[in-house]
């Protein structure tokens, strides 16, 4: 018997997609290469699953995804965190807002997530095939007609949904082969970068932070003197240079820009003062430490791993007595607190991104149904569209608002 609908690739937009079309009655068929499915979606929120957020209006959530965001209105409208949040906690897993509206799984456990998948999927009569590695999609007059893959086996059906993910995270499966595909069947595919990835840095102070944490500050990237982004919040400093949420988020601009020249990177420590502020509270430091040395007098404004570089950039005496440090000296020192300078050397890869920036171009796919304008029977969902979302749960739910549309809609075209 002919399939309804044939999903590739196991993710958290694949699933969703097999169960939705599987729920309305569709004959399903998922294919992933792996041995088992969800490989990519244990590994996220590091192995708790930050399905979602809690921003239940879907306009203000599409201004998180940039200029092209508005292209998930109608997934989002369908099925947004509300809808994700209720479909989990119907099943059974309870759900909680953390910092920041970040949701996760009251389990801590992306392998509870799954597990609901799974249900899903088997509740909906979903024939999962694992193993199925596809080798070559056959197309002729705008249409799908087959699959076949590695083993020389053909599936067929009447409609078929690519979720095949990016290229971030090789080892669990997402090797970029669904954007081959896409382009093969005459769709374009807009240039592939690692996005929310650390960055590497030139200067080796970065790295004498190494494993040092820090909140309620602001990184700002220039280029050519010229602002270009910034964000606040928590960074981490690592043994090639800056990770943690802001520097993700500010990835993608860095990645842009580092193709067109240097690219400069501003830490201000202290974002809630101006200078003027910070100066004055510099000076009370100064009148609380009075007979110390200067190397002792900067534990209330910093960690104490954090000083001795900011001894060294600011030039002072370590040993000066606090009391004879000049205004000149004090005033820099502020400056040197509000503007931290770091040159850009690289993005680090795919094996270390989150998600993938790039992909099948949004003006190919129809929004209201996510099936593809060139292919008749052909649908897209998650990863593998030209659109992601800064951290925080905003890049699953495109997995499951457009896993969702997609399914929906593919059952339904005849």
């Amino acid at each position: 018997m002919l399939n309804d609908v044939v999903v590739i690739g196991g993710g958290p937009a694949g699933m969703m997609a097999a169960g939705r079309a599987g729920e309305l009655g569709a004959k399903v068929a998922l294919l992933e290469k792996n041995s088992s499915l969800g490989r990519k979606l244990l590994i996220t929120g590091k192995g708790r699953s930050n399905i979602t957020r809690a921003e239940f209006n879907p306009k203000e959530l599409l201004k998180k995804y940039g200029r092209e965001g508005d292209f998930l209105l109608h997934a989002l409208s369908t099925f947004g965190p509300k809808e994700t949040v209720d479909f989990f906690e119907k099943r059974g897993l309870k759900m909680k807002v953390e910092r920041g509206k970040r949701i996760f799984p009251e389990t801590d456990s992306s392998k509870d997530v799954l597990d609901i998948l799974m249900c899903y999927l088997k509740d909906n009569n979903v024939e999962i095939k694992t193993n199925s590695e596809v080798k070559e999609i056959i197309s002729s007059h705008g249409k799908i007609s087959k699959i076949i893959l590695s083993s020389g086996k053909e599936i067929s059906a009447k409609n078929y949904i690519i979720a095949t993910g990016g290229k971030v995270f090789p080892g669990t499966g997402s090797t970029g082969a669904g954007y081959d595909w896409a382009e093969k069947l005459g769709h374009t595919v807009a240039k592939l970068r690692p996005a929310l990835v650390p960055v590497k840095i030139k200067e080796d102070w970065p790295q004498k932070l190494q494993g040092l944490s820090l909140k309620n500050v602001e990184l700002t990237v220039f280029q050519n003197g010229k602002k270009k982004d910034s964000r606040f919040g928590e960074l981490l400093f690592t043994h090639f240079g800056l990770s943690g949420p802001i520097v993700l988020d500010l990835s993608f601009i860095v990645g842009e820009l580092l193709e067109r020249g240097e690219v400069k990177l501003v830490l201000d420590l202290k974002p809630a003062m101006d200078q003027q502020s910070l100066d004055k509270r510099i000076q009370s430091d100064f009148i609380k430490y009075n007979n110390k040395f200067f190397k002792n007098s900067l534990d209330d404004l910093l960690p104490q791993k954090f000083i001795p570089i900011i001894i060294e950039l600011s030039g002072i005496d370590p040993f000066k007595k606090v009391n004879v440090i000049t205004k000149k000296e004090r005033r820099g020192l502020a400056k040197i607190f509000k503007n931290l300078k770091m040159t850009v050397s690289s993005l680090l890869g795919f094996e270390s991104a989150i998600v993938t920036s790039g992909g099948v171009l949004l003006r190919e796919i129809d929004s209201k149904t996510m099936r593809s304008k060139l292919i008749e029977n052909l649908f897209f969902a998650g990863e593998i569209i030209n659109l992601h979302g800064p951290t925080g749960g905003y890049n699953l739910q495109i997995c499951w608002s457009s896993g969702y549309l997609a399914g929906q809609s593919a059952s339904k075209r005849k």
